[in-house]
């Protein structure tokens, strides 16, 4: 029985990796053609995409969905991860229990709602709110896309913050305590330090999930392939592909490079991850 447990334990140990792999020799296969056609340069630094062109030559630049991803995740990170991380020190070491079920059970239920509702309410609410306070032609545009991308990633960056600061030692605080500290520097300069890798799990889980989110953002982002400003109508990686790969040919040069496009945005996420590991292990080195 031992043994059936640790080859099944095994067997979904190798399938998980073996999904990681299939995707990326997929996407790699997939993606090459088309770069190796275009050209890196032309297809990275681009600032033109136009691959339905029939008076011009077709572009294929995807510098515009590059930034906007880019310029997108970052603006969400810097609105959601002080907000996040403000309520998961508040969950786990201030709030009286009965007001941190409350507030817990609401963010389980923010991390529920389904993508597009987000994108819903975004596109009726916010964008006319866009519209009429920055006197804009359209609302849709990087700023609703922010916005929207920052109210997504609270749920990610909550929880587990919450969970790491709650794992911390006790008798960390209480020495600190004791040391004469208030409870809020202990907060600040003994729990959260201690609590540091699991933040920074949660941060690049935020930014996973901004990054890679398609469908709430077409719908508040205008999905124009410009290139990036806060009040302009963007595009971004995943709505490029979201958008276009429904009625580009089979074989054709425009849906290889929307394939491109998801091996950029692969690398991208893998990129965050090694940074992440290789932070993480200095971190417990230092």
């Amino acid at each position: 029985m031992e043994l059936c447990f640790h080859l099944l334990f095994l067997l979904c140990g190798v399938v998980a990796v073996a999904f990681v792999l299939f995707i990326s020799i997929y996407l790699i296969v997939s993606g090459l053609p088309a770069i190796r056609e275009i050209g890196l340069v032309n297809f990275l630094l681009g600032k033109t995409w136009a691959p339905t062109a029939t008076t011009v030559e077709p572009s294929y630049g995807i510098l515009p969905f590059i930034l906007t991803s880019v310029y997108g995740t970052a603006g969400a990170v810097v609105i959601g991860v002080p907000i996040g991380l403000m309520t998961a020190i508040f969950l786990a070491k201030v709030a009286p229990p009965k007001a941190a079920r409350v507030i817990k059970t609401a963010v389980e239920l923010l991390a529920g709602i389904p993508s597009v509702v987000y994108g819903l309410v975004g596109m009726i609410v916010l964008v006319p709110a866009i519209r009429r306070l920055f006197g804009l032609s359209s609302g849709a545009c990087l700023l609703a896309a922010i916005v929207v991308l920052a109210i997504m990633i609270l749920p990610s960056i909550i929880n587990v913050s919450e969970t790491a600061l709650r794992a911390v030692p006790r008798e960390y605080e209480e020495a600190s305590l004791a040391l004469g500290a208030t409870e809020i520097e202990t907060c600040f300069r003994v729990s959260l330090p201690a609590a540091g890798s699991g933040v920074a799990t949660a941060v690049v889980l935020g930014v996973g999930r901004a990054i890679g989110e398609a469908m709430a953002i077409i719908m508040v982002s205008g999905n124009v392939a410009n290139m990036p400003g806060l009040f302009t109508s963007v595009r971004f990686l995943t709505t490029a592909i979201a958008s276009e790969m429904s009625y580009a040919a089979y074989g054709s040069l425009q849906r290889n490079a929307l394939y491109s496009i998801g091996l950029v945005l692969f690398l991208f996420i893998m990129l965050i991850n090694v940074l992440l590991n290789v932070f993480l292990k200095k971190r417990k080195e230092d």
